[in-house]
């Protein structure tokens, strides 16, 4: 069985809508027997990818997320972030972006943030007059932050492969993450400079004061997390696990989870886990395959035939990268491509946790592009909008967030200088 025929089985499987992790499994084992390797093998391999520590982070914040979501808390950010607008145009619009980058910091991941959020905040811009295309768009982008803001799952993952610090790529993650939410907010300020008619109401103190107390549990979460990993205090997974202790009691004393509903919030932790550690597994498969016909050499003298500039590099990787995303999930798609691209990188002298930030940032956008785009099925389904509207309402968004990906990508010290100075580096 050829290379190209293992390629075209994939993504035919993909465009059929089959699920990431067996559109990657089958065609990788059918591979694996026709070129007389054992099933064994495969196992051992499979296994062997998800077989890593740093990945024990992952469950713990999938199960930190979703007890957040049950504990109500992304409806007391919201309320929170309403209350403090007052009468600013397009009101909604930003609370919508302040909502999104204040649960990041306890969920990891963009679908996790697409579905808590979603659910609240499109219903709740449409009876206030936006168009549903621009809510469930907008929606659908701001959940990218989680996926690039610490505690991110893909950086974690790609931390796992390249061999660098957890820690410091999150470090590295947090400026970026905000060129990215100033990227989105610039397209709002410009969407709603002339829509008086989607003023906010006026300021209430008695209001922003009870919405405030609301939030202060919540908003220790994020302290607990990135400050326990940023100042030396907790690893990642460490983090974690005080994290979902945290959310926890934040649920318990709020009365929005009781004992007997612990076990439906772990059971959709776990069948989440499950499902993304399978894809990465399968991923592990394919990656090996990929080595085993040098393909990881073979794009490198490529790349390397076609320039010696790095600018140029950067610039076939970003394009590289956002197709890829297109096809392929964010965390099978670092599995595949970090270990061809990463020793390309470093000889052109691009660092690990830059090319990491990019790497999470170009592959992340695909979340917002058919046929896999998991964040517009999200949103579609969670706001009853039809999966056109989502994605017409999105591709406005895609020109800031290219700006923000090409700023991060020719900008090293927005990565590289929080590292630097925590130590880091």
């Amino acid at each position: 069985m050829s290379l190209l025929v293992l390629i075209v089985l994939i993504l035919a499987l993909l465009l059929a809508r089959i699920p990431v992790s067996f559109a990657l499994l089958g065609p990788s084992l059918l591979y694996i027997i026709t070129n007389g390797q054992s099933e064994g093998l495969a196992t051992r391999i499979t296994t062997g990818g998800i077989n890593s520590f740093p990945l024990l982070a992952i469950p713990l914040f999938i199960l930190l997320g979703t007890i957040a979501n049950k504990a109500g808390i992304a409806e007391r950010l919201f309320q929170a972030a309403l209350a403090s607008m007052g009468r600013v145009r397009g009101a909604l619009a930003y609370v919508n972006v302040g909502v999104n980058v204040g649960f990041s910091w306890m969920s990891g991941s963009a679908l996790a943030d697409a579905a808590a959020l979603g659910k609240i905040e499109v219903p709740a811009m449409v009876n206030r007059g936006y168009p549903r295309r621009f809510s469930a768009g907008l929606s659908a982008v701001t959940s990218l932050v989680s996926g690039v803001m610490p505690p991110s799952i893909p950086a974690i993952i790609y931390a796992s492969i390249a061999m660098v610090s957890t820690s410091a790529l999150f470090a590295a993650s947090v400026i970026p993450a905000f060129v990215m939410i100033g990227s989105i907010v610039v397209m709002v300020w410009f969407w709603a400079r002339k829509r008086e008619d989607l003023r906010g109401d006026a300021f209430n103190w008695k209001i922003f004061k009870y919405a405030t107390v609301r939030v202060l549990g919540p908003a220790v979460t994020p302290i607990i997390i990135l400050g326990g990993i940023l100042g030396g205090f907790f690893t990642p997974t460490e983090a974690a696990a005080a994290g979902v202790l945290w959310v926890l009691i934040l649920g318990f004393s709020y009365k929005t989870i009781t004992v007997r509903e612990l076990w439906p919030v772990f059971k959709e932790a776990a069948t989440t886990t499950a499902s993304v550690l399978l894809i990465l597994g399968a991923s592990t498969l394919l990656g090996w395959i990929l080595a085993r016909e040098q393909v990881p050499q073979d794009i490198a003298k490529m790349l390397l035939g076609i320039t010696d500039n790095p600018f140029v590099f950067l610039v076939l990787v970003n394009i590289i990268l956002l197709i890829l995303g297109i096809f392929i999930e964010t965390g099978p798609a670092l599995v595949i491509a970090a270990p061809i691209l990463l020793p390309v990188a470093t000889a052109f002298g691009v660092d690990p946790l830059q090319f990491g930030v990019v790497m999470i940032m170009n592959l992340i956008i695909g979340l917002l592009t058919p046929p896999v785009g998991g964040v517009l099925f999200v949103i579609s389904s969670v706001t009853k909008t039809s999966v056109q509207d989502v994605t017409m309402g999105v591709l406005p968004f895609f020109i800031p967030l290219i700006g923000s990906v090409l700023v991060v990508t020719f900008i090293p010290a927005l990565s590289l200088w929080l590292p630097g100075v925590l130590g880091l580096l």
